[in-house]
């Protein structure tokens, strides 16, 4: 079988995450963070889903997703309802999940040429 070196076309690769940390590309990150397959906000705000507001989604919805990926930490936890309803009220979708599982799901859609944007809440 012919194995082939793929270089992604997008800037930045989720490489692991979990709820304390996240290694993107070769840089480890320790606090809340916003990424699309082409930019990196390392400073934003949130540390605890469940208190969300929708003024929290501001930096995400910035950067023009069609989908929001949003790692709740270690254990999956689902925002307020009105953060949902702020997504929706302007057509995009809101998936929440573990890190580690946004991580993958963050690389596939990047890969696929998808507009995602993925909020990470680290507890580091």
């Amino acid at each position: 079988m012919q194995l082939n070196l793929e270089h992604p076309d997008h800037e930045f690769v989720l490489r692991a995450a979990d709820g304390a940390s996240a290694r993107v590309n070769d840089r480890q990150l320790h606090a809340s963070f916003v990424l699309s397959p082409n930019r990196l906000v390392d400073d934003w705000g949130v540390q605890d889903v469940k208190a969300m507001t929708p003024q929290d989604l501001e930096p995400v919805l910035a950067l023009d997703p069609e989908v929001i990926l949003l790692g709740s930490g270690a254990a999956q936890k689902f925002p307020p309802a009105a953060v949902i309803a702020a997504c929706l009220s302007r057509g995009v979708g809101l998936e929440t999940m573990t890190n580690a599982a946004a991580a993958r799901t963050f690389n596939i859609l990047a890969g696929e040429g998808r507009r995602v944007v993925a909020a990470f809440v680290l507890a580091g």
